[in-house]
């Protein structure tokens, strides 16, 4: 019999999230930064590629947020089992429309939660120790999507951790929102040139966040807070201004 553990659950996601990142992280990588995938997307790129060293150090940080990512997976798993969280696993306890209401329902409050405490992580007393290391990718790719400084790491683990105690959620719900997360995260960090200038410059380039919209704030730190939607940085004066004139003539 497995021992369901804490620590088996920490150890078990630990491997799980950091395989996900070298397959989802590294795989993107290589379809993207190849010299034969640079040739097709968008000739000439106008940008460098990172150093190997900065893609080292991104991957280290990765490690870490892996670490508080998974303890993170592992209260919420033993709270499950203690029974005090509010997962659940019957599709219909709720009817299969909250299933949908439900997932929109934690990708609007957690795109809330990212922008307002990401903006707060780029004051000067605080970005030093929860943020700087992220922005030492000045042109991010997706191996900086999950290169968080370890204290940056917990907030936002901590988003998951609260919400499966606050908003009833089937366990594929949760997966649904997880698998959402990285690989937008992934998308975002592509960086600037790697799409076809038609894929980020459509309408619903102006309501979602992309590889564009998310290089801006690696460039410019002020602005582009939001990790899915452009709602909160519209509403809140933190888009470029130019932005849209440029996705306009872009499109």
């Amino acid at each position: 019999m497995l021992d369901r553990s804490f620590g088996f659950y920490g150890i078990a996601f630990f491997g799980i999230i950091l395989l996900r990142y070298f397959l989802v992280a590294g795989g993107t990588y290589v379809v993207f930064y190849s010299r034969f995938s640079q040739s097709l997307i968008r000739p000439p790129l106008r940008h460098p590629s990172p150093s190997w060293l900065s893609i080292q150090h991104d991957i280290l940080l990765s490690v870490l947020s892996t670490a508080v990512f998974a303890i993170a997976a592992a209260a919420i798993v033993s709270g499950y089992d203690l029974g005090i969280t509010r997962l659940y696993s019957d599709a219909h306890q709720y009817g299969l429309w909250y299933l949908g209401f439900s997932y929109a329902a934690v990708l609007l409050l957690q795109d809330a939660y990212f922008y307002f405490t990401h903006r707060l992580f780029h004051h000067p007393l605080l970005f030093r120790w929860m943020h700087q290391g992220h922005h030492r990718s000045r042109y991010p790719t997706p191996w900086t999507s999950f290169a968080f400084d370890p204290l940056e790491a917990i907030v936002q683990a901590l988003f998951l951790v609260v919400i499966v105690f606050v908003l009833p959620l089937h366990f594929i719900t949760l997966i649904a929102v997880l698998t959402t997360m990285t690989v937008w995260a992934v998308l975002n960090h592509l960086g600037l040139d790697r799409l076809p200038l038609s894929f980020p410059h459509h309408w619903l380039g102006k309501w979602f966040i992309g590889p564009d919209h998310h290089s801006i704030h690696h460039l410019k730190y002020t602005m582009h807070y939001g990790l899915y939607f452009t709602f909160w940085d519209k509403l809140l004066g933190t888009q470029d201004p130019n932005y849209e004139q440029k996705f306009d003539l872009e499109r």
